[in-house]
């Protein structure tokens, strides 16, 4: 924790509550687990506390479709109180900015200090910004969601005459298709580092490449931006275009303070986590989704649902001292991507689908999951 900071909480004695377990996050892994705790019928210990920058928890498997105009701000987020209610876990409101790993102790955004016993983390990512940006180009993370919703709903009274989408990844497919479709006017364009959706079956980034080209969405691959400035995008020396926003929907980066923390890092900046997602070295902390760099998981909402039964488990073990389990990350992950129409692509490992026949039906699919998990973790 940052030393003026500290000085400051302990001067002002400003250490507002103490707990015996802290969620930081309101990720997709502690809503599975919250759900779990409720179905079993278990409760934290009195004084529990769930710290969310929101009072919703949003889920980012629909938010290409709220884009695109196919689901409404309801259907895409699920109130935390009501949970934090039935378990009797306390919410607040707030970022964090700082954790003292070795003292226990959590800095918020409000300036509040929270000293724990025991800690969950679940505050996911950031988009990777280009190395250099004077702000002459509006730049709009797709993460976090509220911030990313509340551009998107400017736009609705104003929308870009042109628009980069900046990654290559899913999320930046879907968010173009989505934002292509909902404003019709709007010149829109994917530039990636690499290829389009290299991580996936070929079969689907070829259905994807004649996705964008259906739509007259301007695809360029291989080509790193590393600049913003004068108005226009750069790669290296080279002007690439002169887009009225950016958005990022680049690869993860970790928040500043999961490397201040005292807990280990790996190279980019994320906690490290054994096979129980235990914080290496802290057996008081557990790690789960994008802050957790552990081995055969990889930052997608599919990896954080799966950390969610067993940080469900081992939160409730150690209150109980009872063994742990330990994380076991499938083989192949499936991917639907929304084609912002009510189709979808898929990708199962070498597996892809998605052509004239099939997309229609990959939609209805993945509807069916997104609505079933909203509805399952909805109180």
């Amino acid at each position: 924790m940052r030393d003026d900071a500290m000085t400051k909480s302990e001067h002002t004695q400003s250490v507002i509550r103490s707990a015996s377990l802290v969620l930081a996050g309101a990720g997709h892994a502690h809503l599975v687990a919250m759900r779990h705790w409720m179905d079993s019928g278990w409760s934290p210990p009195p004084g529990s506390l769930l710290i969310s920058s929101e009072a919703n928890a949003w889920y980012s498997g629909m938010m290409p479709g709220l884009i695109a105009g196919r689901f409404t701000l309801d259907e895409c987020a699920i109130a935390l109180a009501p949970l934090c209610q039935q378990l009797g876990i306390g919410l607040v409101q707030a970022d964090v900015v700082a954790l003292d790993s070795h003292k226990q102790l959590l800095e918020l955004s409000t300036g509040a200090v929270i000293s724990y016993q025991h800690l969950s983390v679940n505050t996911g990512s950031r988009p990777l910004m280009p190395e250099h940006s004077d702000n002459s180009v509006l730049l709009v993370p797709a993460k976090p969601f509220p911030d990313f919703i509340a551009q998107w709903k400017s736009w609705q009274q104003s929308p870009p005459v042109s628009l980069m989408v900046l990654g290559g990844g899913a999320a930046a497919f879907e968010l173009a298709m989505a934002i292509n479709k909902r404003f019709r006017q709007t010149a829109v364009s994917v530039v990636c580092s690499g290829q389009l959706l290299g991580s996936l079956a070929p079969g689907v980034q070829r259905q994807a490449r004649h996705c964008l080209m259906d739509a007259d969405i301007k695809l360029i691959e291989n080509c790193h931006i590393d600049t913003i400035a004068a108005d226009s995008v750069w790669s290296e020396d080279n002007k690439v275009m002169s887009p009225d926003a950016v958005v990022l929907a680049t690869g993860a980066s970790a928040h500043p303070w999961y490397r201040s923390s005292g807990l280990s890092c790996d190279a980019a900046g994320f906690i490290l986590v054994d096979e129980r997602l235990c914080a290496v070295g802290a057996a008081s902390v557990f790690v789960s989704g994008d802050a957790a760099s552990a081995n055969g998981s990889r930052r997608s909402g599919v990896f954080s649902v799966r950390h969610g039964p067993v940080i469900a488990h081992n939160i409730k073990a150690v209150f109980e001292n009872a063994p742990l389990q330990s994380y076991q990350p499938q083989g192949n992950a499936l991917a639907l991507l929304a084609t912002a129409d009510g189709g979808a692509l898929m990708s199962y490992g070498s597996l892809g689908l998605g052509g004239r026949f099939t997309a229609p039906l990959l939609g209805r699919w993945k509807d069916y999951l997104d609505l079933s998990f909203m509805k399952r973790h909805r109180l």
